[in-house]
C-alpha cells in the first residue's frame, strides 16, 4: 500500500486549491462590497442574488458529483474537467466584477446571470479538484497529506491575496477608495493565473487507483436520484458535512462582512491588508504544522479544539470592540490560525468514502466531494443572504459616517454570531467515529473484498 507522496504530487496537487482561491477570493471577500459600494445594488437585492445564487449552486453541486462519477475517459474521471472548465470560468469571473450601464432591475438581473454562472463555472471545475484526491491515493494519510498540501496552497495564495489584493485594486483605481475599474482589473489579472495552475494540477496528478477502486460493485453506474439516496446513508459523511455547514456559515460569511468592520469600525481601508495578511500567515502555519495537531488529537479532535480557540477569539474581539490596532492583529492571527480546521475536513471525508464503500459497496468520489461542497454553498447561501440584511438592520448605510448603533450591529455580526455558529458545529463531531484505527481496518476489508454487510 502506498504510504508515502512525492514533493512533485504534493506541490501539483496544491496548485489546484492555488487555482480554486485566486477564481473564488473576490467573490467571496469583496463581492457584496462591490454590490453595495460600486454597483449600487440595494440590500433587498443582494440578499436575493445571493440566495438564489448560491441555493442553485448547491443544488447545482450534487449533480456536478453525479456526473463526474459517471464519466469515463482515458484522462480519468475528474480530470478532463480541470482541463476544459478553467476558461470559462475565468470569463464569467470577470463578467461577476464587470459593471455595465444599465439601472433598475436589468442590473440586477445581469449581477444574478454573471453571479451564478461564475458559481456553475466554478462548481465544475471544484468538485472535479475535490474528487481527485480520492483516485490520486489510496492511503489515509497520503490522502491527508494532499489535503494538508492542499491548505498549505490555499493559505500561501491567501497570504499574498490578502497583502496585494486591496493595494492593487486601489493602484488600478487611482484613488484611496476601490472603484469599478480597480476591481475588474484586479478580477482580470486573478483569471489569466489561474487557468495554467488548473491545468498543471491535472497533469500532475494521476488517476492512479480509479480503475482499482471502482471493480466490482462499486463500479455499478446509478442515476442522479439514485446516488444520493445511497450518498444520504453514509452517515459519517452527514456529519462531516452537517458540521461543515454550521462552520461555513461562520467563516465565510464572516469573512464576506469583515471588511465593513475594518472599513467602517476601524475606518481604514489600508488596514484590511494587513489584518487579512496576519489571518492567512497564521493560517499557513497552523496548516503546515496540521500533521502534529492530528497525530496528538485525531483529525475530530483537533478539529473540536481549534473550533474553541477560534470562540475564543471571537469573544475577545466581540467584548472589546474599540479595541487598538494592535490587539486587533494579535486576535485575528489567532482567528486565521484556527482557520486551518477547513484543511481537516477533506481528509475526513476521504475516511467517509471508505466507510461509504465498506458499509455500503459502492464508491462515488465525485457526489462524496460535492455534498462537501453543497454544504458549504448552502451555508455560504444562507449567510450571505442574512449577513447584508443583518447589516442593514443595524442602520449600515453604504459610503456614509455610520453611527454607534450601526457599529455595535456590525460588532454582532462579525463576531458574536459566528460565535454562536462555531458553537453549534461542535456537536455533529460527537457522533463522527472515524478515527485512524477504524479506518485502517475498513481498508483492510476492502482489500480483501469484504464489506460491513458480509460480517
Amino acid at each position: 500500500m502506498e504510504n508515502k507522496t512525492s514533493f512533485k504530487h504534493l506541490l501539483s496537487y496544491s496548485l489546484g486549491e492555488v487555482g480554486c482561491q485566486a477564481s473564488w477570493y473576490m467573490v467571496n471577500t469583496y463581492l457584496m462590497l462591490f454590490y453595495t459600494d460600486v454597483v449600487g445594488l440595494s440590500a433587498a437585492a443582494i440578499s436575493m442574488i445571493m440566495l438564489i445564487a448560491r441555493v442553485w449552486d448547491a443544488v447545482n453541486d450534487p449533480m456536478m458529483g453525479s456526473i463526474a462519477d459517471r464519466t469515463n475517459t482515458k484522462w480519468g474521471k475528474f480530470r478532463p474537467y480541470l482541463f476544459a472548465a478553467p476558461p470559462f470560468l475565468a470569463i464569467f469571473n470577470i463578467l461577476t466584477f464587470t459593471v455595465f450601464p444599465v439601472q433598475g432591475t436589468a442590473k440586477v438581473i445581469i449581477c444574478l446571470i454573471t453571479y451564478v454562472g461564475t458559481g456553475m463555472m466554478y462548481t465544475a471545475v471544484s468538485i472535479a479538484y475535490q474528487s481527485l484526491q480520492h483516485v490520486t491515493a489510496i492511503d489515509s494519510h497520503v490522502r491527508m497529506n494532499l489535503a494538508t498540501a492542499r491548505g498549505i496552497g490555499g493559505a500561501v495564495v491567501g497570504i499574498i491575496l490578502s497583502a496585494v489584493a486591496m493595494p492593487t485594486i486601489l493602484y488600478f483605481s487611482k484613488s484611496d477608495v476601490a472603484n469599478a475599474t480597480g476591481y475588474f482589473w484586479f478580477t482580470v489579472i486573478l483569471s489569466i493565473v489561474m487557468v495554467p495552475l488548473f491545468w498543471l494540477c491535472a497533469l500532475g496528478c494521476k488517476e492512479t487507483y480509479t480503475e482499482q477502486l471502482h471493480s466490482g460493485a462499486a463500479a455499478e453506474k446509478m442515476g442522479f436520484v439514485k446516488s444520493l439516496r445511497e450518498i444520504v446513508k453514509n452517515d459519517q459523511l452527514m456529519m462531516v458535512v452537517l458540521a461543515t455547514v454550521l462552520g461555513a456559515m461562520c467563516i465565510s460569511g464572516r469573512m464576506g462582512i469583515l471588511t465593513y468592520y475594518i472599513i467602517y469600525v476601524v475606518g481604514d481601508f489600508t488596514v484590511i491588508a494587513q489584518v487579512f495578511s496576519v489571518m492567512t500567515i497564521l493560517q499557513l502555519i497552523a496548516t503546515i504544522t496540521l500533521p502534529v495537531g492530528i497525530k496528538i488529537f485525531g483529525k475530530k479532535g483537533y478539529m473540536i479544539v481549534l473550533n474553541i480557540i477560534m470562540m475564543i477569539g471571537f469573544g475577545l474581539l466581540f467584548i472589546n470592540p474599540e479595541c487598538n490596532k494592535t490587539y486587533l492583529l494579535v486576535v485575528s492571527g489567532i482567528c486565521g490560525w484556527t482557520n486551518s480546521a477547513a484543511a481537516i475536513c477533506p481528509g475526513m471525508v476521504s475516511d467517509s468514502i471508505e466507510y461509504g464503500d465498506w458499509k455500503l459497496g459502492r464508491r462515488q468520489e465525485g457526489i462524496a466531494a460535492s455534498m462537501l461542497s453543497f454544504g458549504v454553498k448552502i451555508s455560504t447561501a444562507i449567510s450571505g443572504s442574512a449577513g447584508v440584511l443583518l447589516l442593514a438592520a443595524a442602520g449600515y448605510v453604504a459610503g456614509a459616517e455610520q453611527t454607534p448603533a450601526a457599529k455595535q450591529g456590525i460588532n454582532i455580526v462579525v463576531n458574536l454570531v459566528p460565535l454562536v455558529l462555531v458553537f453549534i458545529s461542535i456537536v455533529p463531531l460527537f457522533f463522527y467515529k472515524l478515527n485512524d484505527k477504524k479506518v485502517a481496518e475498513i481498508r483492510a476489508d476492502l482489500d480483501k473484498g469484504v464489506h460491513a454487510y458480509d460480517k
